[in-house]
């Protein structure tokens, strides 16, 4: 697993890779293309890192809560908060592993390549779950099963994810009308030349 030290060490040169805007900004699109938002829904984007995927949908929503647990992505979120004027939003700490739920409930619960790094992904689709009112929608973005080339050796997360058996443990958790598209491709170094890996949107009701 990756440890919230090195997101802190990152979190200041985050937004300067054009990657990962393209990333976030094509996401965001997907959800909107797939959620009916509103001016009435309060969002929470968990794991948000500097609020990338919350920005770009902060002016379609009442409200979004951005959640993570490394401080100093959320040092970086609060001064782009502050900078930005911006109203609607507002910062977190927060780690589902050990903290308890807080008491808000959302009408949206979206992350960005967060589910990877999170051990029980079983757990944390059920608190999710828990957090989200009825009717509402769970968004999830992440990579599709890969052979552990994405992060390299030493890393002890999940190696992607099949859609099949995601959907099948979101059913599980207490959401249903699971379904999929792919709405980016992250293209790095897989050990041996570049490599693509397809980034998958899961979109879940309650």
């Amino acid at each position: 697993m990756i440890s919230a030290a090195h997101f802190d060490e990152s979190a200041k040169t985050w937004d300067s890779d054009p990657a990962k805007i393209a990333r976030a900004e094509a996401v965001a699109d997907g959800i909107r293309k797939g959620v009916p938002l509103s001016p009435g829904m309060r969002a929470l984007e968990y794991g948000c890192g500097t609020g990338l995927l919350g920005f770009s949908l902060a002016p379609h929503v009442s409200h979004v809560t951005l959640a993570d647990n490394s401080p100093g992505m959320l040092a970086v979120l609060d001064d782009k908060i502050a900078a930005a004027g911006i109203r609607n939003m507002r910062s977190l700490k927060l780690d589902l592993a050990v903290d308890p739920l807080p008491d808000e409930r959302y009408d949206l619960i979206c992350s960005l390549m967060t589910l990877h790094h999170v051990e029980d992904t079983d757990r944390i689709l059920r608190d999710w779950c828990a957090l989200l009112r009825s009717p509402g929608h769970l968004c999830v973005a992440d990579l599709d099963a890969e052979d552990g080339s994405f992060h390299g050796p030493g890393f002890t997360g999940h190696n992607g994810f099949d859609r099949t058996e995601l959907g099948a443990r979101a059913v599980r958790a207490g959401f249903n009308a699971c379904r999929f598209s792919t709405v980016f491709q992250v293209t790095r170094d897989g050990g041996a030349g570049q490599r693509t890996y397809p980034v998958f949107l899961m979109i879940a009701g309650k």
